[in-house]
C-alpha cells in the first residue's frame, strides 16, 4: 500500500470539487433573507447551569482534538499502518475533526460569553457541515465494515482488492454523497418565510429547529430531510447488517474456537465505533421526533453530545483496542517526555 498514491487520488479529487462554487451558493447575496441573523438560546430552562455545562463539553472538544489530531499523526507519518483500515481511521479521524469544530466552539461561545447571536448565513453553512459530515461519518463507516469483509472472506486477495485507487474512490463517494444530499437544506431554506422571532432553542443550528421558525409551508423542507435521514441511516446500517453476515458465516466455518475470536476480534474496534455513533444518534432522532413529553432540554444536550462524544471515543476506542495504533501512541508520547 503506497500512501502518496491514495493521497494523490484524494488531492487530485478535492482540487476539483468547486468548494468556492459551493460557499457562493450558500452566501450568495441574492437570496431572499428575511433577516440578518439567528438567535441561539443554548440549552432552554438550564440558562443558569450553562456556564457548568460548558465545562464538560469544552473537554470533550479538546479530548476530540487531541485524540483526532493525534490518531492523523499516527497514521501518516509511520509507514506500516499506511493499510486500508487505517485509511479509513484516518478518514473517520478528519471528518471527526470536522464535526467537533462545526459545532463545539459556537455552542461554548453561546454558554460561556453569551454569544447568541449567529448570522443567517453562517447558521446555514454551520447546518450543512454538520449534516453532510455526519452523513460521510456514516459513509465510512460503512466502507471500514467493508474493509473487515474482504480481510476476512478474502484474506489473500485484501490488498489487490482494496488497493489505493479503490480506496481513494471510496472515499470520494462517501465525499460527494454528503456534499450532494445535504446541499438542498441551505437551499430550501432560503425559500421560506419566517414571521416570528428568529429564536432556535438549540446550541447550534439544527435542521428542523431552524424549519421550525418558519410560518411558511415547509412540508417540502420536513419531508426531504426525513428522507435523507431514512436513506442515509437505513442504507447504511443495511450494507453494515449485510457485510457482518457474510463475516459471520465465514467466521463461524473455520474450525477451531481460537481462530474464531481471533477473527472476531478483528473486528471488535469497528462494532464499538457503530454502536457510539448510531445508537446516540437513533436515539436523539427517535426523541426529537416522536418524544413529544420529552423536556425540550434534555432534546439539545442529546443532540450536542451525540456531535461531541463519537469524536472523542472513535480515538479511544482503537487506541485500546488496535495494538498498531497503541503501541505508536506510546512510543510518540514516551519520545516526547523523554525529550
Amino acid at each position: 500500500m503506497k500512501y502518496q498514491e491514495w493521497r494523490n487520488h484524494a488531492f487530485d479529487f478535492l482540487s476539483v470539487f468547486p468548494f468556492q462554487s459551493l460557499m457562493m451558493a450558500l452566501s450568495n447575496s441574492s437570496w431572499r433573507l428575511p433577516q440578518a441573523s439567528f438567535f441561539l438560546v443554548g440549552i432552554p430552562g438550564l440558562e443558569e447551569s450553562q456556564h457548568w455545562i460548558a465545562l464538560p463539553l469544552g473537554i470533550l472538544y479538546l479530548l476530540a482534538l487531541v485524540g483526532n489530531v493525534t490518531i492523523l499523526i499516527i497514521i501518516c507519518m509511520d509507514p506500516s499502518l499506511h493499510q486500508p483500515m487505517y485509511f479509513f481511521l484516518a478518514m473517520l479521524a478528519a471528518i471527526d475533526l470536522v464535526l467537533a469544530t462545526s459545532t463545539a466552539p459556537k455552542a461554548l461561545a453561546v454558554l460561556l460569553d453569551n454569544a447568541h447571536e449567529i448570522g443567517y448565513t453562517v447558521c446555514l453553512i454551520q447546518m450543512f457541515f454538520i449534516h453532510a459530515f455526519s452523513s460521510m461519518e456514516s459513509g465510512v463507516l460503512v466502507a471500514m465494515a467493508l474493509d473487515r469483509y474482504v480481510a476476512i472472506c478474502y484474506p489473500l486477495q485484501h490488498s489487490t482488492i482494496l488497493h489505493p485507487g479503490v480506496i481513494g474512490r471510496i472515499g470520494m463517494t462517501v465525499f460527494v454523497r454528503g456534499i450532494l444530499l445535504l446541499v438542498p437544506f441551505p437551499i430550501l431554506l432560503q425559500n421560506l418565510i419566517f414571521c416570528q422571532v428568529m429564536v432556535i432553542g438549540h446550541t447550534y443550528c439544527e435542521h428542523m429547529a431552524v424549519v421550525k421558525l418558519s410560518c411558511s409551508e415547509t412540508t417540502v423542507n420536513r419531508t426531504y430531510g426525513l428522507a435523507v435521514a431514512l436513506l442515509v441511516i437505513g442504507l447504511d446500517v443495511m450494507a453494515i447488517a449485510i457485510s457482518y453476515a457474510h463475516i459471520l458465516r465465514a467466521v463461524l466455518k473455520v474450525p477451531g474456537g481460537e481462530a474464531r475470536l481471533k477473527a472476531f476480534s478483528t473486528c471488535g474496534s469497528h462494532v464499538c465505533v457503530i454502536l457510539v455513533f448510531y445508537v446516540p444518534g437513533l436515539f436523539s432522532f427517535l426523541t426529537h421526533r416522536f418524544g413529544h413529553h420529552v423536556p425540550h432540554h434534555v432534546h439539545v444536550l442529546l443532540a450536542t453530545l451525540y456531535l461531541l462524544v463519537p469524536p472523542v471515543l472513535n480515538p479511544l476506542v482503537y487506541g485500546v483496542k488496535t495494538q498498531q495504533i497503541r503501541q505508536r501512541v506510546l512510543r510518540l508520547f514516551c519520545t516526547k517526555n523523554l525529550i
